[in-house]
């Protein structure tokens, strides 16, 4: 099934002051909000912990059920948010990361509390965090060339191939994202020292059953893109790297 998507490419200066309703959606005649105009597309927020907490709370149900249900005396209205959520925030208020050579440092103490407006549970709902780190002089001026985009798009294509014949009996799952417990116990069996590997990253992250849950979904994914039928121990390493915001002393 080909899906197109649909970018919403938002003032982020209007979306740091946006409200419940304008997000969920809702009102006295109900309305749909920003995350179900993004149904089958992609949502981007821009500096995520500059928006209201209150605000980002509001996303947990939706990213788990893929839809909205707004409830008023006389009638209750669902809208589908089936979107991708992509966002991006800095380690700290002066955008910089414990960097001595930084023109702007933060302390820690900043650096938690700024990071504190993004919330566990939410966190929890996002299958990859991935830290950027500043590019070197040496590799922006590298003459080398990486895989070309026309590569990476064919081993993605074959992937969701992979994915839509894996799922072509359900109605309502058509990627790995979607599975639910039952599909991810089907699709994603380990070997005695992927458990084991597992298992130790589960116990020394302290992490939920929401994360592992993702971290399997991850791993089937990348087990995809490599033509792999089983998910292995290398594809369930990659997948905990993915979670970088899970990992104890991320901020030094």
């Amino acid at each position: 099934m080909n899906i197109n998507y649909l970018i919403f490419c938002i003032q982020t200066s209007i979306l740091y002051n946006i409200t419940n309703v304008a997000l969920v959606g809702g009102g006295s005649y109900p309305q749909p909000g920003e995350i179900s105009l993004s149904h089958n597309g992609v949502l981007f927020l821009d500096e995520l912990p500059e928006f209201k907490r209150e605000v980002l709370e509001v996303m947990r149900q939706p990213l788990e059920d893929r839809e909205v249900t707004i409830s008023r005396a006389k009638f209750t209205v669902t809208y589908p948010s089936s979107f991708m959520l992509v966002a991006s925030m800095n380690p700290s208020p002066g955008g910089y990361f414990n960097d001595p050579d930084a023109p702007v440092t933060s302390s820690p103490a900043e650096m938690q509390r700024y990071l504190g407006k993004i919330s566990g549970p939410l966190l929890d709902r996002i299958d990859i965090h991935i830290e950027v780190t500043p590019v070197p002089f040496d590799k922006l001026s590298d003459d080398r060339k990486g895989e070309s985009s026309v590569d990476i798009r064919k081993r993605v294509s074959q992937a969701r191939e992979l994915q839509t014949k894996r799922f072509e009996e359900s109605d309502s799952v058509h990627y790995n994202a979607q599975m639910n417990v039952k599909q991810i116990r089907k699709h994603c069996v380990l070997d005695d020292a992927s458990k084991e590997l597992l298992k130790t990253a589960m116990e020394r992250l302290n992490l939920s059953a929401r994360a592992y849950d993702r971290i399997l979904k991850v791993s089937r994914t990348i087990a995809d893109l490599e033509g792999s039928e089983q998910v292995n121990g290398s594809h369930i390493s990659e997948a905990i790297q993915y979670r970088s915001l899970d990992r104890e002393g991320w901020l030094g």
